[in-house]
């Protein structure tokens, strides 16, 4: 399973990559692998502002259909048009191209409140 060093985790199987005052989030490895193959994400909140914790969509696999929890507080800034035409990008390159949203962080502090990749992989074995 693959866990970046330079990202930070929730423990709903969410990733934060910090770049500058902006995050870009994602789901894991482990979240896309759990849930099977993608074949639509429905990311409805661009241009709003959610705190910690709130949905900010959903992923539908042929097996289920999760919410998408925002790690950080934030205005999202841009939902991922590619993963509308390609959800499988999710499965494929969860890290890179499949990532979800981009987000203006409201609370950077928030960061240090996420997992390490060191404790993420010990949540999910």
């Amino acid at each position: 399973m693959n866990i970046p060093n330079e990202l930070r985790y929730t423990k709903d199987h969410e990733w934060v990559r910090l770049e500058g005052d902006e995050a870009v989030i994602g789901i894991t490895d482990h979240a896309q692998s759990e849930l099977g193959d993608i074949v639509f994400v429905d990311i409805g909140t661009q241009g709003s502002t959610l705190g910690q914790e709130e949905v900010f969509g959903t992923v539908e696999a042929v097996k289920t259909v999760s919410d998408l929890f925002m790690p950080v507080g934030g205005t999202v800034l841009e939902a991922n048009a590619a993963i509308n035409d390609d959800p499988a990008l999710v499965n494929r390159d969860p890290y890179g191209a499949g990532w979800m949203v981009r987000v203006k962080l409201s609370d950077p502090g928030q960061l240090e409140g996420l997992l390490t990749a060191e404790q993420y992989g010990a949540l999910v074995g």
